[in-house]
């Protein structure tokens, strides 16, 4: 009896991981379907993944390297510190928001569920975070991402003493029970993946030369071109294809324990390509960790390149030049679009301003409303603290984006 328990739990497991994926499964499916049926939508994907692998995957996994590496190298407890500083602890939250990423913002959010520091301080971190919209932006234009770094920590320093001098520290604290996940529980458990490792060889072995390829790309280089007589066979792009696909395939793969849900008691493997908080414990996580937030921000950004070049395509409108019209509505809408939590619609939105369709002050409206993944486990623990402070983080939003939007 109990061998049948045992396999009917596994049963259901395998079920549930499964049932899961289909969505994630059709993704891959439906583009090749359009591949087929339309030859030119095909090439148009084919070029979008491609080019989205060579120009964003490579400079975002070097980023993430270099980012993850600091992170192991100088590691400090942030709790302690800002307990030991508690004047300071508004300048400190929006410091650790402006990290790269959404596990400075984890760790902040934390802190204030289990009322180590206040809510100016939880305004001041979700007003500085950009979550893995950053590594983007980074990996594109590092001075405009360094710009856009020094006003969300200005904004959100600002922004948080103005809460607590109009509310005070304490404003809307609840209790937190004694059994709540402890931090470093949430760090282990968020980096205890179902990760498809057995890829782990291949997806470096495609990122090195195309690094190799890419750089020339970023100075309008073509490095087909090196092949000679086997240019027409366009190389580069092929091996660009080869590792947008590989990011995709090991993404609909691979499950991502998020840290709301490991506070909500959801099952950790229900959601896949959060970006997670720093885990500094295990040797062999920040590989791990480059290559899987890696694919997350590749998959939404063919995402957003497939969006914008298979509908100018099929409807035959000009997409940025709908934007132009409408410019002066754009740090509202990223405002709005600010306001969802997760990190793949902040991608989008970086993506539609490298490429020129909005505004830089859509961009940075958009940077200072977001609050990227920080957002689930302050829902899932302290609700109405959540929505107060992302609604919070629109009013600066509005007012420094439309400030850059008529200024530029």
């Amino acid at each position: 009896m109990t061998t049948l328990l045992l396999a009917a739990r596994r049963g259901l497991r395998d079920f549930r991981r499964w049932s899961a994926l289909d969505w994630r499964m059709l993704i891959p499916l439906a583009l090749l379907a359009l591949a087929l049926v339309s030859p030119a939508a095909g090439r148009i994907i084919i070029e979008s993944i491609s080019e989205a692998y060579l120009t964003v995957s490579v400079f975002v996994a070097s980023t993430l390297m270099v980012v993850y590496g600091a992170e192991r190298l100088f590691r400090f407890d942030s709790g302690d510190l800002m307990a030991r500083h508690r004047r300071w602890q508004v300048p400190i939250a929006a410091l650790l928001g402006a990290l790269p990423g959404c596990g400075g913002a984890i760790i902040v959010v934390t802190q204030y569920v289990r009322g180590q520091v206040g809510f100016g301080a939880l305004i001041a971190v979700l007003t500085a975070t950009m979550g893995d919209a950053a590594f983007l932006l980074l990996a594109r234009e590092p001075l405009t991402a360094l710009l856009v770094f020094a006003i969300g920590i200005s904004v959100g320093s600002v922004s948080g003493y103005l809460v607590d001098a109009t509310h005070g520290s304490d404003f809307l604290r609840q209790e937190v029970q004694d059994d709540l996940i402890s931090e470093g529980d949430v760090r282990d458990k968020a980096r205890s993946l179902r990760s498809t490792r057995l890829f782990h060889p291949l997806w470096l072995g495609l990122m090195v030369p195309g690094l190799m390829f890419a750089l020339p790309m970023a100075f309008q280089a073509d490095p087909d071109q090196w092949f000679g007589s086997l240019a027409w066979m366009q190389p580069a792009t092929l091996l660009g294809l080869v590792g947008g696909v590989l990011a995709i395939a090991m993404w609909c793969l691979h499950f991502t324990a998020n840290p709301a849900h490991l506070y909500a008691g959801v099952n950790p493997g229900d959601r896949a390509g959060e970006c997670i908080p720093p885990d500094r414990r295990r040797k062999g996580s920040i590989l791990a960790r480059v290559i899987n937030d890696t694919n997350f921000v590749t998959v939404w950004v063919i995402a957003a390149f497939l969006i914008y070049e298979l509908g100018v395509h099929f409807s035959g409108a000009d997409v940025a030049g709908w934007f132009a019209v409408w410019a002066s509505f754009t740090p509202l809408m990223a405002v709005l679009v600010g306001f969802l939590p997760g990190c793949g619609p902040q991608i989008v939105v970086t993506t539609l301003y490298l490429s020129g369709a909005i505004p830089m002050g859509a961009l940075i409206a958009n940077a200072i409303s977001n609050d990227g993944d920080a957002l689930f486990p302050a829902i899932a623990l302290a609700p109405r603290s959540a929505v107060v402070a992302t609604l919070y983080t629109g009013i600066p939003a509005l007012i420094v984006g439309y400030s850059f939007y008529f200024l530029r």
